[in-house]
């Protein structure tokens, strides 16, 4: 029987973040198998019995999954020291614990994945599933870009897009999966990419170092997820065939969740 952090069996089975278990864990709040515990590096097993105050962790079955359309000017994050608004001021409260699958940035716009289950969410983010974008830039795609995109190369450095505080100074681009260039006006170009891989701000990134400046970004898809007609701001529940193609992802995967 595989075995886990026993931070990551109560993070994966309640609503407790694995950093709230191990305060509970340090409080003597948690037991295995009816003997209490208050070393961190416990590793445990579906066998097991875990209970918290005395109340049985039962395991956790099921899992919920919701596709949200993120308008510009919201941060996916759970709270923000300068108070600016995030998707989970505009979402219902009962949403409050769950995770996103990866990020937009605050300027950026449309599909996010969110969940209950925090070993799919991180799954899904480490996947080389294909996310789609329509982006609007300001300048002209030169030759030189078209061979990146369609090659992928190294950055030394890849600051231009980043986030002012970024550690992240080089990053390794691979070749896009699809692209296609809609033309030029007015000193901007729009085009549709689809990459495999979702790095922090890679796409901002990778323009920017071509001097290239990301205008608008908005995600459209997530493989086989598509935004469709949700509205800004709205939010929807899996449908049955999308719950049945993430299941047998979970399963080639061997995800444990």
């Amino acid at each position: 029987m595989e075995k886990m952090r026993l931070n990551k069996f109560i993070s994966h089975n309640t609503s407790y973040s694995r950093r709230e278990a191990d305060e509970l864990i340090k409080q003597g709040k948690v037991s295995i198998n009816n003997r209490v515990v208050s070393e961190l590096a416990v590793s445990v097993s579906d066998d097991d019995k875990i209970k918290i105050n005395g109340r049985l962790v039962k395991l956790k079955k099921e899992f919920t999954m919701i596709v949200y359309h993120k308008q510009k000017g919201e941060l996916v994050t759970k709270k923000d020291d300068r108070g600016r608004r995030t998707i989970y001021d505009n979402l219902p409260s009962g949403f409050a614990k769950f995770v996103s699958i990866g990020r937009l940035d605050y300027a950026s716009e449309g599909l996010l994945l969110l969940t209950d289950a925090p070993a799919i969410a991180t799954a899904l983010m480490q996947s080389d599933i294909e996310r789609e974008y329509y982006l609007k830039l300001k300048g002209e795609i030169s030759e030189e870009v078209k061979t990146a995109m369609r090659e992928g190369f190294f950055a030394r450095d890849a600051t231009k897009g980043a986030h002012a505080k970024t550690a992240i100074k080089s990053m390794e681009f691979k070749p896009f999966v699809a692209f296609d260039i809609f033309g030029s006006s007015g000193g901007y170009t729009k085009l549709r990419v689809m990459i495999n891989e979702g790095k922090n701000r890679e796409l901002r990134r990778f323009f920017g170092y071509f001097d290239l400046e990301v205008m608008d970004l908005k995600r459209v898809s997530f493989g086989r997820i598509d935004l469709g007609m949700l509205k800004e701001g709205k939010w929807r529940y899996f449908e049955k065939s999308e719950y049945d193609d993430l299941r047998d992802f979970l399963k080639e995967n061997k995800v444990r969740y």
